[in-house]
């Protein structure tokens, strides 16, 4: 009997949530060329995080002004830091939750659209 299945495509899993989170958002950093990703709650905690941690951490508490601010305050946080930035906001089971990157090349767009789309997909709480 043939097996048709697709091939795994992820090389990195694990059944944390914590830890697939990161393995989610460094893989995406990586080919995004980003210099930092996170995922953050409305308050500006950092849930989950792939890049040097005080960069996170600066990330996570600027996302719920950059979610709420307007395109062009956005941009000037975002010339403030020194960086361009992105930020995704998410739904997950009702929670606005944040997804911010820093840096970034050619790729930023497409990956930041798979970033949200993995985080959604390991918070969701559905079976």
């Amino acid at each position: 009997m043939l097996n048709h299945a697709q091939p795994e495509r992820r090389t990195r899993r694990s059944n944390d949530t914590m830890t697939a989170l990161h393995y989610q958002l460094a893989l995406a950093r990586q080919e995004g060329g980003f210099d930092a990703m996170v995922l953050a709650d409305e308050a500006g905690c950092l849930v989950a995080g792939a890049g040097a941690w005080p960069t996170c951490e600066m990330l996570a508490a600027y996302a719920p002004l950059l979610g709420s601010a307007s395109p062009g305050a956005a941009a000037a946080l975002g010339d403030a830091l020194a960086s361009p930035l992105e930020i995704a906001e998410l739904t997950v089971d009702g929670s606005r939750v944040l997804l911010c990157a820093r840096g970034g090349g050619a790729a930023r767009a497409p990956s930041l659209e798979r970033a949200a789309s993995g985080c959604q997909r390991i918070l969701r709480t559905e079976p």
